[in-house]
């Protein structure tokens, strides 16, 4: 599966300490520049024109620092330092507080050679990147930290640390200001999908409703040879099989599609959670299974049921990943195999889920609201590979957002069903279902196609302040 990753602008900052060797810190500059560059990645870092070898050996260079980084606020995604030697702890705490930037931070050190341990070339970064830590503590500042504890930036080590960063500063950015559009009401049946609004606003996730009485209202008033009605159905047809579906079904998708995707850009929101059971089926005559998953491919999260939580947590890995997300239910055990199970769907996957897929009629709803009124599912079996599986919840008891997360695969074992279904495999799985029973988390649970478990921690524990249990899998 292909990703869609965007390139980033990191804030560096070079650490040096006096009487370490100065062309440690001027090396160090370099390569670490040049590692961001082979990674497709942009940089904000002081010249040697403006300090010594570029580095912040100083208050004074900690504001010049600092004053550079305010004036590109709105470009960095994240601030990296680097410690090519022991490095000033304090003016590398004093760069960050200055700056203001409320962003991801990652400590990098370089190790020494034990062939080169001269007064000429020793760093000492192995022990000065204890004292940067320790000072950061000191100053309330979040960090992540590099997989071992000194690597060289040149390495492909560091690059796999540089991309682990990289998804860090792009779930925590991309949750900050994230406006999510909640477009009809939780369908009466399911308190499973209940959650706070407030607590997200506090977390800087703003919720905006819409009636599906309104998005019904602006279906009716448009012409089924509009320009945007032709456009969508031309992109249906070339996203997925319609043979033997009703032109009648596939037209009122497109409508649904073009008027909710018109609104989600007048309202400025980027993913949507979307009420469907059963006021569409009865009201319209369609399921929106086919639109959603056309918005999830292209990375713009679509939840059914007003799943808010489960949507958030599509979004995460998205982010994460790069890489389209879906939501299933944790549906059905897999014969007696305890660390197996059905994940389901009726469904709205993206088309990435699947190994085979095409458009259908909902089974389920069908025999309350008729076959004709539920065409529009993503009927498919879903292909094996890794997976990472994640759950957001607002506990309003205790006034915290908290979720687990973990990582498995969905497994090449057959499955005769309908919808949206595969066969999944987890690691102590029944130590996983006892603790989401235990703490009483939605049978929903958002998965994709990657590894970005360590990920997701770092972020929900580091820098988002979430309560996030991390099922290791483990005995």
């Amino acid at each position: 599966m292909k990703s869609k990753m965007k390139s980033m602008t990191f804030g560096i900052i070079v650490g040096s300490r006096g009487f370490f060797p100065g062309h440690l810190a001027a090396t160090g500059r370099e390569h670490m520049i040049s590692a961001l560059e082979r990674a497709g990645h942009g940089c904000v870092v002081l010249s040697p024109a403006d300090t010594e070898h570029g580095a912040v050996q100083s208050f004074e260079d900690a504001r010049k620092c600092a004053a550079l980084f305010k004036s590109r606020a709105g470009d960095i995604d994240g601030i990296i330092v680097t410690l090519p030697n022991f490095g000033e702890e304090r003016p590398i705490a004093d760069t960050l507080r200055l700056s203001g930037l409320n962003v991801p931070v990652l400590i990098q050190a370089t190790p020494d050679d034990p062939t080169r341990m001269s007064i000429q070339w020793r760093r000492d970064s192995f022990c000065g990147k204890m004292s940067a830590c320790n000072n950061l503590r000191q100053y309330g500042i979040r960090y992540s930290l590099t997989k071992s504890h000194c690597v060289d930036p040149l390495s492909d080590e560091f690059q796999q640390d540089l991309a682990r960063f990289s998804a860090i500063c792009r779930v925590v950015g991309g949750l900050r200001g994230l406006r999510i559009g909640a477009i009809g009401a939780r369908p009466q049946a399911f308190n499973t999908v209940r959650y706070s609004e407030k607590l997200l606003e506090r977390a800087g996730i703003s919720v905006i409703t819409l009636d599906l009485s309104e998005i019904l209202g602006r279906v009716s008033r448009l012409n089924d040879d509009h320009a945007i009605v032709t456009e969508k159905l031309d992109a249906i047809r070339n996203y997925i099989d319609i043979k033997g579906v009703p032109h009648a079904a596939i037209l009122r998708q497109a409508k649904l599609a073009a008027v909710t995707e018109e609104w989600m850009r007048e309202a400025d929101v980027s993913i949507s959670a979307i009420q469907c059971w059963t006021s569409l089926e009865e009201n319209y005559g369609v399921v929106p299974c086919t639109m959603m998953s056309m918005m999830s491919s292209k990375l713009m999260s679509s939840a059914c049921e007003v799943d808010v939580c489960g949507l958030i947590g599509m979004h995460m890995l998205a982010l994460a990943s790069g890489t389209p997300s879906a939501l299933l239910d944790w549906n059905n055990n897999y014969g007696s195999n305890a660390n197996k199970a059905v994940c389901f769907h009726c469904s709205n996957l993206p088309k990435e889920f699947f190994k085979n897929y095409r458009m259908d009629f909902q089974e389920i709803i069908a025999g309350t609201v008729g076959k004709d009124n539920t065409y529009g599912t993503v009927d498919g079996s879903i292909k094996s590979g890794h997976m990472t599986f994640i759950r957001v919840s607002t506990d309003d008891t205790s006034g915290r957002i908290c979720g687990y997360v973990g990582e498995g695969k969905f497994t090449e074992d057959p499955l005769e069903t309908f919808g949206g279904a595969g066969v999944v495999e987890i690691p102590e799985m029944q130590k996983l279902l006892r603790y989401i029973c235990e703490n009483g988390f939605e049978h929903h649970v958002a998965a994709n196609f990657c590894s970005a478990s360590d990920v997701i921690v770092d972020a929900t524990r580091n820098y988002l302040g979430w309560d996030f249990h991390l099922h290791d899998g483990k005995a």
